[in-house]
């Protein structure tokens, strides 16, 4: 989906503040404090401005960005929503600087901002969305290690000998096919050590779920905890074989690392 930069929303507040309460009231305007519908009404006045509601039942007054991370903010509602479209919109990322230069505001406030929009994508309780996988599922599963190459790094800070994923930080995920992804930041990868997550994350959908993964040894030990394992051989070159790769995930890995060299300009071997 792609948004017009010439979008009264992005420079107009009335247009903005019109449409940030569709979006976040879809069925009409409630009371973000006792969730009232029907005794909330719209203020008039010259006094209180436009956008403000109050509720009869609880006798509080509101904006539609009361509970939200615009809340209490003196930054344009303009402001707010271009800098939305600039995260999402931006695969490999955005910095606060570049924020800062194309929103016109300090570079503190475009922190703040991104800090709060990020916080606003963050799931809250990823148990409630339910198990991945399922009946008829595909669900992807690798690791990869992030982290700047020795031979980058200032050479008082090297650590002889070291390669691989030494000194690096170890991610593991996995990725539903055509839905979701969960990411954990791992010490070891083992199936010891993996046979929890994969039981928080998967739970009795684990049984019902088609497992692809490379050719590493954890992974075969923990294969009969899903309905089928398919594995393919980086070893010796085989990356796809009919319906079993692990490119989804590898792509997903790929703009993770991206996010980093992309934002802050980093060197391509670097991560």
């Amino acid at each position: 989906m792609t948004a017009d930069l010439t979008n009264p929303i992005f420079n107009d507040e009335d247009a903005a503040r019109k449409h940030f309460e569709a979006t976040r009231w879809p069925q009409g305007p409630y009371c973000p404090f006792c969730g009232q519908f029907d005794t909330v009404k719209a203020l008039g006045g010259k006094s209180m401005g436009d956008g403000w509601y109050h509720c009869k039942d609880c006798r509080k007054k509101f904006t539609a960005l009361v509970g939200t991370v615009c809340e209490r903010s003196h930054i344009l509602l303009t402001k707010w929503l271009l800098a939305m479209h600039l995260m999402c919109a931006s695969k490999k990322g955005i910095s606060a600087h570049q924020l800062h230069r194309m929103l016109g505001v300090t570079y503190k406030s475009a922190w703040f901002m991104a800090h709060r929009i990020r916080e606003a994508m963050r799931e809250l309780n990823p148990a409630a969305a339910g198990p991945v996988g399922g009946e008829g599922q595909t669900v992807e599963m690798d690791e990869t290690y992030v982290g700047g190459k020795e031979k980058n790094k200032h050479k008082a800070k090297r650590t002889k000998g070291a390669n691989g994923g030494v000194g690096k930080e170890m991610a593991f995920a996995l990725v539903e096919r055509g839905g979701k992804v969960r990411s954990h930041h791992m010490t070891d990868i083992s199936a010891k050590t993996l046979r929890p997550v994969l039981e928080d994350q998967f739970g009795e959908a684990a049984a019902k779920t088609k497992l692809m993964t490379d050719g590493e040894g954890q992974y075969r030990i923990i294969a009969p905890m899903f309905a089928s394992h398919d594995a393919v051989n980086h070893g010796i070159g085989e990356y796809v074989r009919g319906e079993a790769h692990t490119n989804t995930i590898e792509g997903y890995f790929s703009i993770l690392k991206r996010g980093v060299m992309g934002t802050y300009t980093m060197s391509a071997s670097s991560i």
